[in-house]
């Protein structure tokens, strides 16, 4: 059995991951590693970000004497996430979780209700014809490798297309959730529901796509495809 380390303590995050990859893997996350550096995402993209913690998790855990591989083959999956919206030339993008904060210098992410007052006051001018928007989700794959660190990588890009409304809409859900309507929907990702929302998620998508690839034979892939 293959064994994959998943680069969050979120529980949530953990759960859609197994539900959509299935019980093929030895799953094990952060929580098993209360050690493990906290790595600083400041790439310029959600690529760059998903990547920077893979590697940096994959080579802390080949010093780390704690961590043993008892199966074949060990990865670690990390992602980076956000919100795109094409008016604002991408933005809040890498800083989707930190966007309130650019203004004030601030450091840290920012509550959910600041990004989304800012988001608002930006777009305020912005017809609702031209508030597409997407949440996009980069997934990194990267295999331990005892010499070198890091072996086998790849990654995987999933995106959620939708619109941006003029003010917030349903109680449920966290972050932009309460202003994003999916593609083909008229209610927010707040008030569709967990359910439907992991089923649309960019996250979701991403992980399709890795399950894909494996399924493909990527554990054989001596490098990205």
């Amino acid at each position: 059995m293959t064994t994959l380390i998943i680069a969050t303590r979120n529980a949530h995050k953990v759960g859609e991951i197994r539900a959509i990859l299935g019980e093929g893997f030895r799953y094990i996350t952060l929580k098993d590693f209360p050690a493990a550096p906290e790595v600083i995402e400041d790439a310029a993209t959600f690529a760059g970000n998903a990547t920077k913690k893979a590697e940096e998790l994959a080579r802390w855990l080949t010093v780390d004497s704690r961590f043993t591989i008892h199966d074949s083959r060990s990865f670690v999956l990390a992602d980076d996430s956000g919100l795109e919206v094409d008016a604002l030339d991408g933005a809040p993008g890498v800083h989707s979780a930190r966007f309130a904060a650019l203004d004030s210098g601030a450091p840290g992410n920012s509550a959910d209700a600041d990004n989304i007052a800012r988001l608002l006051r930006l777009m305020k001018d912005i017809p609702a014809e031209k508030r597409t928007a997407r949440f996009r989700c980069v997934i990194a794959l990267v295999e331990i490798n005892r010499q070198s660190a890091i072996g086998n990588r790849q990654s995987f890009d999933g995106a959620c297309e939708g619109q941006i409304l003029f003010t917030p809409r349903g109680q449920g859900g966290f972050g932009y959730d309460p202003l994003f309507v999916p593609e083909g929907f008229t209610q927010s990702f707040a008030e569709l529901g967990e359910d439907v929302k992991n089923r649309l998620s960019h996250r979701a998508k991403a992980l399709v796509m890795l399950k894909a690839a494996w399924e493909r034979g990527f554990a054989l892939n001596k490098g990205p495809a």
